[in-house]
């Protein structure tokens, strides 16, 4: 039960930043150059998320062409700049993963 306490606390610091911006800037217009920088945080996040998994197997860097989820990430970038379309994004990357590690890439 130790990391009760420790859970609760990450909870309310989370909360406690949340509310603080809905708070402050809830009745505000924020400033153009915030909305600007703000239309950024979605693909920096989705990147610092996506990023690792494709590139680090068993904690070792991999960036070879033998990494099925490098060629299959690389895969779907293509389907993402070309299309714009996030279903088809998703549907080939997770595709081509299948058809890699069916060709036995591991």
């Amino acid at each position: 039960m130790s990391w009760l306490p420790a859970l609760l606390a990450a909870g309310l610091v989370t909360f406690a930043t949340r509310l603080s911006f809905i708070a402050l800037l809830g009745r505000r217009e924020p400033p153009p150059v915030v909305v600007r920088a703000l239309r950024f945080v979605p693909p920096a996040v989705l990147s610092a998320i996506i990023l690792p998994e494709m590139l680090v197997r068993d904690g070792v860097l991999r960036p070879t062409l033998d990494n099925p989820r490098l060629l299959a990430g690389v895969v779907a970038a293509v389907v993402a700049w070309r299309s714009r379309n996030v279903l088809l994004t998703i549907a080939v990357g997770m595709g081509a993963l299948w058809a890699l590690q069916a060709l036995g890439l591991r």
